[in-house]
């Protein structure tokens, strides 16, 4: 009986807690505009949600699949020790379709909406995606957290490099179509990008942060300074599900700033959001981020 009224209470103080949540939520643009209007700070943190828009696939939920391999599982350091050649099929193939991409109207109105503020405000972009599409957009104080497809890391001399080369090395040419007939890759090791760096000539990753791998200490850093002192925060396309991107948000909140999630739907975390705006970030985003 004792056992059965504390379980009863909790429910009634989660009960409680979500609908406090959920009334002090707001969908009112123009309140929310006012609060960024005389915020002095400002971080925007984006997600796959913004990239989809352009045609860039997420490669989470049931449909993350490259072939026949669920793509999580060709994102780690064991899938590259074992197959490089099968996992720089799958990133040359992610490089091949960002660059065929282009930013769409969310990325640019957080260009814009940067470039007009300059020396008015500290504007921070903080993203999770790998594409590159808010740097061509023209975004300039970008923090990628995960890192980008365009760079490669030397597994050898740990050197970082950008390259745009398309194929990144001829052995890739043609190579990476997700057919689901095609299984394993016989690519000679040799074939794949290398560095050349005089001396070194080890072979070369995708600088991506792959899963069981850590933020680089000084990524993050510069990540956590921003959302430090953010007076609004804006997590724009993101399920916020992924650590420790998804305690930015709250963690700002906690401390005063006002957070605003921009997502085509509700996420488990839209409860924990001063405000919520539905609909696509091409929509939403040049409503929120105009004059």
């Amino acid at each position: 009986m004792f056992l059965s009224s504390i379980r009863l209470f909790n429910r009634i103080v989660s009960e409680s807690i979500r609908l406090n949540m959920t009334l002090r939520q707001s969908s009112d643009m123009a309140k929310f505009r006012d609060h960024l209007d005389v915020a002095k700070e400002v971080v925007i943190l984006s997600g796959a949600g913004i990239s989809a828009e352009s045609g860039i696939p997420t490669f989470r939920g049931a449909g993350g699949y490259w072939r026949k391999y669920q793509a999580s599982s060709l994102a780690t350091p064991e899938a590259f020790h074992t197959s490089p050649s099968l996992v720089w099929e799958f990133y040359h193939y992610r490089r091949e379709v960002a660059a065929k991409a282009q930013p769409n109207a969310g990325h640019l109105a957080i260009a814009d909406y940067e470039k007009r503020n300059e020396g008015k405000k500290k504007i921070t972009i903080i993203t999770q995606n790998v594409d590159g599409l808010h740097k061509r957009a023209g975004t300039i104080n970008l923090i990628e957290l995960h890192g980008n497809l365009y760079k490669t890391r030397c597994t050898k001399c740990k050197e970082v490099l950008v390259n745009t080369d398309s194929p990144i090395c001829e052995a890739l040419a043609n190579r990476g179509a997700p057919d689901a007939n095609v299984v394993g890759s016989d690519i000679p090791i040799k074939s794949l990008p290398h560095c050349k760096i005089p001396n070194c000539g080890g072979l070369l990753r995708p600088h991506i942060v792959w899963f069981g791998e850590g933020l680089d200490p000084n990524v993050l850093e510069q990540a956590e300074e921003a959302m430090s002192s953010c007076d609004v925060c804006l997590v724009v396309g993101t399920s916020s599900v992924v650590y420790p991107a998804a305690m930015f948000a709250p963690q700002a909140a906690q401390r005063g700033a006002i957070d605003a999630e921009f997502n085509i739907e509700p996420t488990p975390a839209t409860p924990d959001f001063h405000f919520y705006f539905e609909g696509p970030c091409g929509t939403t985003l040049p409503t929120a981020l105009s004059n």
